[in-house]
């Protein structure tokens, strides 16, 4: 990283940077390096819109750099002693919690997080890496019984080499740093591209620790790209024959583009993607309660999460009453400066994004729907919102909206709620609210998606569970149930002495 105070324009993509904004270059091989091109490109505060960094605007041949110098680090790298990785887990949690203040205010400027979220995303990730520390003394591998006698055999798990991750902007820090502890735990070495929208927070902040704490060079990369150039960076992660895997995290539209390509070359994919998450209010609920954990599910960070539930399904005889409070609740959250301690509701990430979550709300008030509250914004932070009355054929009724929308809705039983929840395609995560906690944990096994959570928001993270989709929402899951999809699993048969063979 660099800092460079030149005067000069004000271009996407210009190799002049304008007074006191600092300038950032990509990561490669342990190094600070400008992109080859020697350009950089603009990013922007959600909140303020004015210019918050300059950063190295790279292309394919930066990529191909990168992967040659992940390549060449990853023999080293992938038979380094645990010890001495452990260390490096361990001193990395201590510089995040030494520069916590520091990342929080580049998270809350660059992303438009609150600062709640910000120093959430700390928590996280001091807890993922003092937990990966221990990831790399997990059995990697099994004892196996034969039938054939004097044999031992085995099966053993070997990384697989470079894994390109692909990092997205709305939980930047805590996703970027997961897309990289999960590999490099299991063995293998990394090239980031971290979301042209928070290229620092969600790439090159990890870079500046992993410099700190004194990682291997090569074994973390990061190359960044302007907005609209992220396909020649894609070319080279997908044609190079030396990335084994793409990691990927982020919306289901793109990842059936990058499924398809990796289908296309045989190459392994992970996918952690987005949902469209059901709660589930019963009629037996702590009514105040239900309506905090609700609240806090679906406007949290703006419901920018591809945890925040996207449809409350409430029990009729309790509706009206959960209706009423929800509302009022909604409306006293805080929304403004992300800076701000008290701010709930921040921007969005961009004015595209204020644009579709619009234009979801009007879709949905056109067909039908009843606006409770909301359906407002000003400059970036949109209002959250709460629709009724929602027609099937909206796109909000059926698609992530990616903003602080949620849908409420009646049901007569937990059976047609269950219906509603699983008519969707998405499988991500989930909640059910009751007094009764047996039955919440009963109908728990009867919906289909990745995590299923009672008495608690559908926005839930600990860093030992295994948070992942099933259906649209992905293949692949986190924590230290993710070793088998960064390893190979080789069978390793000894023969003691000679077998007898049908050839004499």
């Amino acid at each position: 990283m660099r800092v460079n105070t030149a005067l000069g324009g004000n271009s996407m993509t210009s190799t002049i940077v304008r007074q006191n904004v600092p300038t950032f270059d990509h990561f490669v091989n342990g190094e600070w390096s400008p992109a080859g091109a020697g350009t950089h490109f603009d990013d922007y505060e959600p909140y303020t819109g004015e210019l918050y960094a300059m950063v190295a605007d790279c292309d394919r041949d930066d990529a191909r750099r990168a992967i040659a110098a992940a390549q060449n680090a990853f023999p080293a790298w992938s038979e380094l002693a645990p010890m001495k990785k452990v260390d490096l887990f361990l001193k990395a949690a201590d510089i995040v919690d030494a520069r916590r203040a520091e990342f929080a205010l580049t998270l809350a400027k660059e992303t438009g997080c609150t600062l709640f979220f910000a120093n959430f995303q700390q928590d996280l990730v001091i807890q993922t890496l003092r937990q990966a520390a221990n990831w790399v003394y997990q059995p990697k591998g099994d004892i196996l019984q034969s039938d054939v006698p004097g044999t031992y055999s085995t099966a053993v798990r070997k990384p697989l080499g470079v894994v390109a991750s692909f990092t997205p902007w709305n939980g930047a820090n805590i996703l970027s740093w997961r897309a990289v502890l999960a590999p490099i735990a299991a063995g293998n070495t990394v090239v980031v591209k971290p979301s042209e929208l928070a290229p620092i927070s969600a790439g090159l902040m990890v870079a500046q620790v992993a410099i700190e704490a004194g990682f291997p060079p090569g074994v973390i990369n990061i190359v960044t790209h302007a907005p609209g150039k992220a396909a020649p960076i894609a070319d080279e992660f997908f044609e190079n024959p030396d990335v084994r895997c793409i990691n990927f995290i982020g919306s289901v539209q793109t990842a059936r583009m990058l499924a398809e390509r990796a289908g296309r070359v045989l190459k392994r994919s992970v996918m952690e993607l987005g949902g469209y998450n059901p709660m589930i209010i019963l009629e037996d609920v702590d009514m105040d309660y239900a309506v905090r954990v609700a609240a806090f599910s679906a406007f949290f960070h703006q419901g920018q999460i591809c945890m925040n539930a996207r449809k409350i399904l409430v029990h009729r005889s309790i509706y009206d009453e959960f209706l009423a409070k929800l509302t009022a609740k909604t409306k006293e959250l805080p929304q403004g400066d992300p800076e701000a301690p008290d701010t709930i509701v921040g921007p969005l990430i961009t004015r595209d994004a204020v644009k579709l979550v619009h234009a979801r709300v009007q879709d949905a008030l056109e067909k039908g729907a009843t606006l409770v509250t909301g359906g407002t914004y000003e400059g970036q932070v949109y209002a959250p919102t709460i629709l009724t009355d929602v027609s099937d054929d909206a796109v909000a009724s059926c698609e992530e909206t990616f903003g602080p929308v949620t849908i409420v809705q009646p049901v007569d039983s937990a059976e047609e709620a269950l219906d509603i929840a699983n008519s969707s395609m998405y499988g991500l995560t989930s909640s059910i609210l009751s007094g009764d906690t047996y039955r919440g944990f009963e109908l728990a096994g009867k919906i289909k998606t990745g995590a299923v959570h009672v008495n608690i928001p559908t926005v839930d993270d600990e860093i030992q569970a295994p948070i992942g989709g099933v259906r649209d929402s992905g293949w692949g899951r986190t924590g230290p149930y993710c070793v088998d999809d960064f390893t190979d699993l080789i069978w390793i048969n000894v023969q003691s002495g000679q077998r007898d063979l049908p050839i004499k």
